[in-house]
C-alpha cells in the first residue's frame, strides 16, 4: 500500500470517530482552517528548492551525539526529512514508510536522518515506536527548518486543541513558542547542492518514498537531478 493510501485511511478513521481519540466538530474545524490558513499563506513557495544549496548544521541525535550534515555529505547523498514530532500520527507514518526504503537509500550510498523540533528524550521515544534504524536529530525552536524556509507559528487556537489532545507543544519541544517545521523531504548531493525537494503544508498529504530512488540513480550517474 502506497503511503499516501495508508494516509487518507487514517484521515478517515480519524474525521468519522474509528480514532482512539475522537474529535468534537469544533476541534476539526479548528484543524482544517488552520491547514488552509497556511496553504493559503503561500508559505511553501519560499523554502528551499532544488538547485539551491542546502544550509549546513550540526544537531544532536537522540542520544546526544553532534551530527554533522558536512560529515554525512563527505560519505554520499543526505536525505534528510522535516518531522513534526512524536504526537503526530501522520508523520509516523511517514517515518515508517520512510523506514521501509533505508535499505535502498543506504544501498545508494546515501544517508538518511530526520529532523524534529522535539526533545532528545521525544525522539528516542520516536525511534523505538516506529522501529527505526535512522536518527530523529533534535532542531531546537526549528532554527534549521527556518534556514530551509519550513518554520511557521501554529495558530493558539490549534495549539489549545492539540492540548485537550493531550499534547502539550511547550512540553513535547521544551519550547513555549509554538513552531514546527512544514512537513518536507530533501535530497541533498554531495556537493551540497538540493536535488530533491518536496514541501507540503498539509501535513495530511506525502510523497511516498519511492520517489526518492530516482533521484539517487542519477545523483550515483553523476547525471542532474
Amino acid at each position: 500500500m502506497k503511503l499516501q493510501d495508508r494516509l487518507d485511511a487514517l484521515r478517515d478513521d480519524f474525521e468519522n470517530g474509528r480514532f482512539p481519540l475522537v474529535p468534537t466538530q469544533a476541534q476539526l474545524d479548528t484543524m482544517r482552517r488552520a491547514t488552509q490558513s497556511l496553504i493559503d499563506s503561500r508559505q511553501a513557495e519560499n523554502a528551499l528548492e532544488a538547485g539551491d544549496i542546502a544550509p549546513k548544521f550540526m544537531l544532536r541525535d537522540p542520544d546526544g551525539s553532534i551530527v554533522s550534515s558536512g560529515a554525512l555529505l563527505a560519505r554520499g547523498p543526505l536525505v534528510a526529512t522535516f518531522y513534526r514530532g512524536i504526537w503526530c500520527p501522520y508523520c509516523n507514518y511517514d517515518l515508517q514508510a520512510l523506514e521501509e526504503v533505508r535499505p535502498a537509500i543506504e544501498a545508494h550510498g546515501a544517508s538518511l536522518v530526520a529532523i524534529s523540533p522535539q526533545t532528545q528524550a521525544n525522539s528516542r521515544k520516536s525511534q523505538r515506536d516506529n522501529k527505526l534504524g535512522f536518527p530523529i536529530l533534535s532542531d531546537p525552536g526549528a532554527a534549521v527548518a527556518d534556514r530551509f524556509g519550513l518554520r511557521f507559528k501554529l495558530p493558539e487556537d490549534l495549539i489549545e486543541v492539540y492540548r485537550q489532545f493531550g499534547n502539550d507543544l511547550a512540553k513535547t519541544n521544551d519550547d513555549s513558542s509554538g513552531v514546527l517545521p512544514m512537513p518536507a523531504r530533501y535530497v541533498i548531493g554531495t556537493d551540497g547542492v538540493i536535488a530533491y525537494a518536496e514541501v507540503n503544508p498539509d501535513y495530511t498529504r506525502r510523497p511516498d518514498p519511492s520517489e526518492l530512488l530516482p533521484v539517487l540513480d542519477r545523483l550515483r550517474a553523476g547525471a542532474p537531478a
